[in-house]
C-alpha cells in the first residue's frame, strides 16, 4: 500500500510532462504542415550528377 505514495505522484508527473510536451509541440508549429514532408520526395530534382551517368 505504501507504494501508491510514491507511483501516484511518479504517475502524475509523467501526466503533466506529456502534456507540456504536446502543448509545446502544439503551438511551436510542430503540426503546422504535415504533408510537406511527404511530398518533398516528390518535388526531388533527380536530374544531379549522379543521375546522367
Amino acid at each position: 500500500m505504501t507504494i501508491l505514495y510514491l507511483l501516484l505522484p511518479l504517475s502524475l508527473l509523467f501526466v503533466l510532462a506529456i502534456g507540456v510536451s504536446l502543448w509545446w509541440a502544439v503551438f511551436n508549429g510542430q503540426y503546422d504542415d504535415t504533408d510537406d514532408a511527404g511530398t518533398a520526395i516528390l518535388r526531388d530534382d533527380d536530374s544531379g550528377p549522379a543521375a546522367r551517368g
